[in-house]
């Protein structure tokens, strides 16, 4: 269905992509995951056709991104992270002219517009304009939109952004709803670990480089074992002991020492009763994908700068 080959791609000297390549199956609902800078809005631009990569391909449906904009176009829907609905229009206006973009006409596009109302939880408010409406009707109208035409693909940037939790787990549902009764492949990007966890699969990117591609159950697999974090008085300095007596790996990450490690419960009390006095606080847990993330990495997921 989506093929992305060895994309790469560079912003004034500074390598936003480098190399990345990943399928996606035909009614997947697949996740771009990353933090701000790690090349998951570039490669959506790319799949969108408003970018063309330095090199690379990105083909969907046997149409090349590059090459064929045009053909692509009418093979997917998308819905950008920036709103785009004329909010002094009404749901049905706003549909009406995003109809017409794509050639439809008269009774077969009043169809659909009515359809689409309906299957986005709009009907009722179709003479309504858009200004009335909450963030999570607004991107509930934004969907209709991108689905207007029938495509076969449909690609969203972020489509969580401000709006509230209920908003998000509607739209999450009915995402998986165009997966298994529309058949509809999606792709989604987005920075929030929850949302990854709803994908079927998904690429998991840092630095422009792709660092991790599986389901969400496969990848925190393959830590193998325990997440371990311990607060201490001098974490550097319990690393580098924990290193040497028990010959595993510890970091220090955000003033804690972290490990890997199977059995973690018991591995914990040896530790403690170890160094006593430095541990201050301990805590054990399944694997994340935020742990994926570090496992291939070596740092956390969000930096200090972006969480300022």
């Amino acid at each position: 269905m989506i093929s992305v080959q060895g994309l790469v791609h560079s912003y004034d000297g500074r390598t936003a992509l480098s190399g990345v390549s990943f399928d996606v199956r035909h009614a997947e609902l697949f996740g771009l995951l990353g933090p701000n800078g790690s090349g998951k809005t570039t490669i959506f631009r790319i799949l969108s056709t408003l970018m063309v990569p330095s090199s690379g391909r990105a083909v969907i449906k046997g149409f090349d991104a590059a090459k064929e904009p045009t053909k692509l176009r009418r093979e997917i829907g998308v819905v950008f992270q920036a709103p785009s609905i004329d909010v002094k229009l009404t749901a049905t206006e706003n549909l009406w002219h995003q109809g017409h973009l794509y050639g439809l006409r008269g009774a077969t596009l009043k169809s659909r517009i009515a359809e689409m109302l309906l299957r986005v939880g709009l009907a009722d408010r179709a003479h309504e304009k858009a200004e009335t409406f909450s963030g999570g009707m607004r991107r509930r109208l934004e969907l209709a939109k991108g689905l207007l035409h029938h495509p076969a693909v449909l690609l969203l940037d972020e489509p969580t952004t401000g709006i509230d939790p209920g908003a998000r787990r509607d739209l999450w549902r009915y995402l998986q709803i165009l997966r298994d009764e529309e058949k509809v492949t999606v792709i989604v990007t987005t920075h929030l670990m929850d949302e990854a966890e709803r994908c079927d699969r998904l690429a998991i990117l840092n630095e422009g480089k792709l660092v991790a591609l599986g389901t969400p159950t496969e990848l925190k697999q393959e830590i193998g074992g325990d997440v371990i974090l311990f607060d201490a008085k001098d974490p550097e300095s319990l690393a580098g002991r924990i290193q040497a007596r028990y010959n595993l790996d510890a970091q220090v990450l955000g003033g804690q020492v972290r490990m890997e490690r199977e059995n973690g419960h018991r591995f914990i009390t040896d530790v403690v009763e170890s160094f006593p006095g430095e541990i201050q606080a301990v805590s054990v847990s399944q694997p994340s994908l935020e742990d994926v993330f570090i496992h291939r990495t070596g740092h956390r997921f969000w930096t200090e700068q972006d969480q300022i």
